[in-house]
């Protein structure tokens, strides 16, 4: 049996994504081979996008879902959407596509390269985000950070700290990953301000366990929570994380974010061999 498969990036955040027309018996399995470099099966990634296009609707349509390197599932990713969304439009020609993901569905535009995804309304609820408190968690010290809990699609704690390469992110993220305050778990920013008033990004990923070059939903709770705490009135705000720049935009409460994508190659996974690629993009 054999599972063929594209390999895409947003800004370094790099996504397995397989048609759902594939058969693959067990996903969270097939996610935890896949993303491991180290694995026989493994070409290394993010995430894996299981999608299934529905090309007859008017923008065409596409249902996401994402399992991550543990083999667990997220309800949204931001960078993960705009490849889908890239990878959906390539099958269609079309420059818009809807996505259905377990956070609502999203509609994305592709440009020039660029592919802009609907984030929807951020949320600062501690019952939506979830936080196990009865206030908003705005500026708090938790596990030695003082963070802001936003809800972008999953849970994110950000902490503004003066550079964000100066913190060694695999010691203080665990901590807060598996606070108290946050029972399903939280995804850990750092955000420092930048001379052009936009924001560098670092962020330790639930699910992934690790640091991203890119989290587009962490980058949006930045520039919420940059808006929250009055570190910037702009209506867009650029953030920085190590893959790139994204562009987070606000209009009526609810985000956009912007950047690039790009399809790195088309594979195959086999349940023996070492994958192997069948075509260069």
């Amino acid at each position: 049996m054999s599972i063929a498969y594209q390999k895409y990036h947003g800004t370094g955040n790099d996504f397995v994504i397989v048609d759902a027309d594939e058969y693959v018996p067990d996903r969270a399995a097939f996610a935890r081979a896949v993303c491991d470099p180290a694995s026989t099966e493994g070409v290394g990634a993010d995430g894996v996008l299981f999608l299934a296009l529905e090309p007859q609707f008017s923008p065409p349509r596409a249902v996401m879902t994402l399992v991550q390197p543990d083999g667990s599932t997220a309800a949204m990713c931001g960078n993960g959407a705009r490849c889908a969304a890239k990878w959906a439009a390539e099958r269609t020609g079309a420059d818009r596509i809807m996505l259905d993901t377990q956070a609502g569905t999203r509609r994305a535009e592709i440009s020039d390269g660029a592919v802009t995804i609907e984030m929807g309304e951020p949320t600062f609820d501690p019952a939506a985000v979830p936080a196990a408190r009865d206030d908003p968690l705005v500026a708090e010290e938790i596990e030695g950070l003082e963070l802001t809990a936003v809800n972008t699609g999953v849970p994110h704690a950000v902490a503004f700290v003066d550079d964000v390469d100066a913190v060694d992110l695999d010691a203080v993220a665990p901590a807060v990953r598996h606070a108290d305050v946050f029972p399903e778990g939280a995804n850990v920013n750092l955000a420092a301000p930048r001379p052009d008033g936009g924001f560098d990004q670092r962020t330790f990923e639930r699910g992934v366990e690790g640091e991203t070059r890119s989290c587009g939903t962490g980058a949006v709770a930045i520039a919420v929570a940059a808006r929250r705490l009055g570190r910037t009135t702009d209506p867009s705000v650029a953030v920085h994380p190590p893959g790139g720049r994204l562009d987070v935009t606000f209009r009526d409460g609810r985000a956009t974010l912007t950047g690039p994508t790009e399809r790195e190659f088309d594979g195959e996974v086999t349940t023996t061999p070492e994958p192997r690629r069948v075509g260069e993009a």
